[in-house]
């Protein structure tokens, strides 16, 4: 499977950071906001968008941010 497909999996985390950053707008967690984080991030790396995964979540688990 080309990681270029993959969609982000989305958690609390992921999906709080993504809001803070401006990579997502949709205030549920729910598949439109898996599609809407994910086109986010094929718009920085299309070739692997998914490996901003562990980024997104090591941010979001430190607490403060």
């Amino acid at each position: 499977i080309s990681p270029s497909v993959l969609h982000i999996p989305l958690d609390v985390h992921t999906s709080n950071v993504g809001r803070k950053l401006g990579l997502l707008t949709r205030t549920a967690n729910d598949w439109k906001a898996v599609a809407e984080l994910t086109a986010s991030l094929r718009a920085i790396d299309p070739v692997d968008p998914v490996r901003l995964d562990f980024a997104l979540f090591g941010l979001g688990a430190i607490e403060g941010f």
